[in-house]
């Protein structure tokens, strides 16, 4: 199989914000190839699922063990912006659009 291809913007922060503003977010995106995969059989949508996976796992990061409140907002991260890109992954089985390939965005809030 070959190698997933994902590509990432990152969150940048301004300079010129006062301290005490929170950061504004913004969504981060991944792209998820899947025309080497064959939509039609079990194996290439299991294939492009676990593809999803590990696009959703980077853009939504990871925090520390000891960090409660960052782990809840990666698994809330992790749990939305799964279910956007399995819809998004199920339009593209449908259709068999196999040469467009799948962006997985974080939902900005």
């Amino acid at each position: 199989m070959s190698k997933l291809l994902i590509l990432a913007a990152f969150t940048t922060v301004s300079f010129a914000q006062p301290a005490t503003a929170r950061p504004v977010f913004q969504p981060r995106s991944a792209i998820v190839t899947h025309s080497d995969l064959d939509l039609a059989t079990e194996k290439g949508t299991k294939a492009l699922e676990r593809r999803i996976w590990r696009a959703v796992v980077f853009v939504c990061g990871t925090a520390s063990d000891y960090d409660l409140e960052g782990r809840n907002e990666v698994r809330e991260c992790r749990r939305e912006t799964r279910a956007i890109a399995v819809v998004e992954a199920e339009r593209v089985v449908a259709h068999a659009a196999r040469a467009r390939p799948l962006q997985v965005t974080t939902r900005s809030k």
